[in-house]
């Protein structure tokens, strides 16, 4: 069973899409691959390596692609599945062919429209004259986009169109959620028609359409769930939310769970007018998550008793499993990193405030001080991160990153936990070493004085 809102969804068929059978007459600008690279710097530019478990489609301005149609057809529907798009892509997901979900590049765009990734395109209005109708869109909520090259996840419910016997329509389609990145970006939001460039008229059942005409972009894990039954969603009440605006740089001090089981208890969380945020763990010196969009969701901190923790309300990117120290005292690069505190000193010192109000972090460490700046880019594309040890030592070395896999994309570029975020290495950077330990990934690098890289997701 599916879930929605607290609410059990039926569903009658599951399908798993994992190669180019179940579309009907692919064209050649679609093929199967095994991975994909995106050019963060290049105009539609994506590198892919055969093999099976992604369906990607070259699509160019010389060359156009052509859109995929799946051979079964659906009404009522659940559609999952993950996306990745080059710089300045645009593509869509139509539910029944006819009704678009947008996906395009919006990365860092503070004010997400129609047009933009996760946007409705639809007719206004379908009982007016033809000439009258126009056309029109329903933004989504807040911005929950990732950078190009990076894979996106949307889940979408969707409600067919219903005809009585003679063919005429009595209720609209309507698209009942859709979930970007782990963010509610649109509920309940009746189709009035199709949208423009719709494969046909309005029915009662239709296939899932990729869009492939107007750029390159790749799709995996596609589960299309044919729903037997759409129950209204769960109109239960509870608390009323408290919600944290970051209009101007702001910042609150709270527990952050990393994820089930583990939780930052010395956390602080800074927001700002470019829509992009992080947390931080102070016991530490480590970054826990970023994200796109709204600030902060106080409410089970506040309401009642609460529980003293706090939520990201955008799309998060985690950058660890749980809160480890940062920095590390070790005998080369192959070492064993640090578990814990005891025997490093580890004393945090605070933070101090710059003029426009943000933090830079610092605390002692094997007997120097260390200064983390943490600062949001101008662009809300990610975080700048310069860390500065006052008493510089061969032996020291940082933390960048633990994940399932690490991939240097070009130099001093790098993807990391299954295309996940990027990290780079500003120039004159110490080359990092990539390890395995216990199954995972991490990357390492000596200090030095000083190590700046940025995180972009």
């Amino acid at each position: 069973m599916l879930w929605l809102c607290g609410t059990m969804l039926a569903y009658s068929q599951r399908i798993e899409l994992k190669d180019l059978s179940a579309f009907r007459n692919p064209g050649n600008s679609w093929s199967l691959a095994e991975n994909v690279v995106a050019d963060l710097n290049g105009e539609n530019v994506l590198k892919a390596t055969k093999g099976e478990g992604i369906l990607v489609n070259q699509s160019s301005a010389k060359k156009a692609g052509s859109d995929l149609f799946t051979v079964n057809e659906y009404g009522n529907v659940a559609v999952e599945l993950d996306y990745l798009t080059t710089k300045g892509a645009n593509s869509g997901i139509y539910l029944q062919g006819n009704y678009e979900i947008q996906i395009d590049d919006a990365w860092g765009l503070r004010n997400a429209t129609s047009s933009n990734n996760g946007g409705i395109y639809q007719r206004w209005d379908d009982s007016k004259p033809e000439a009258e109708k126009g056309f029109g869109g329903v933004a989504p909520r807040q911005n929950a986009s990732k950078a190009p090259g990076l894979w996106q996840h949307i889940k979408i419910v969707f409600q067919a169109p219903q005809f009585d016997a003679s063919g005429k329509k009595t209720q609209n389609a309507k698209v009942i959620s859709v979930v970007l990145n782990g963010v509610t970006i649109h509920e309940n939001v009746e189709l009035f028609g199709a949208t423009r460039g719709a494969a046909g008229a309005e029915k009662a059942t239709g296939p899932l359409r990729l869009q492939g005409d107007h750029g390159s972009v790749a799709f995996r894990n596609i589960v299309i769930t044919a729903l037997s039954d759409i129950p209204k969603s769960d109109q239960r009440g509870g608390a009323d939310p408290i919600y944290i605006e970051a209009a101007s740089n702001n910042m609150i001090r709270s527990f952050v769970d990393v994820q089930p089981g583990v939780r930052s208890v010395h956390a602080i969380s800074v927001g700002g007018p470019e829509k992009t945020a992080y947390s931080y763990d102070l016991d530490n010196g480590t970054l826990l998550q970023g994200w796109h969009g709204d600030f902060i969701d106080a409410t089970p901190m506040w309401d009642g008793r609460g529980n003293g923790t706090s939520r990201a309300l955008g799309s998060v990117t985690r950058f660890t499993q749980k809160p480890v120290l940062a920095i590390s005292k070790l005998a080369n690069a192959q070492d064993k990193w640090v578990a814990d505190t005891a025997g490093t000193g580890f004393r945090t010192k605070g933070y101090v405030l710059d003029k426009q109000e943000r933090p830079t972090f610092k605390y002692s460490i094997y007997g120097t001080t260390v200064t983390d700046a943490v600062k949001v880019m101008e662009n809300g594309q990610g975080l700048n991160r310069e860390i500065t040890i006052d008493n510089a030592s061969k032996d020291l070395y940082f933390l960048l990153a633990t994940a399932s896999n690490i991939e240097e994309v070009s130099k001093g570029l790098y993807l990391v936990d299954d295309k996940s975020y990027y990290i780079q290495l500003a120039d004159g950077t110490a080359k990092p070493v990539i390890r395995d330990v216990n199954g995972k990934k991490e990357m390492v690098v000596a200090i030095g004085s000083k190590l700046n890289y940025t995180i972009l997701f």
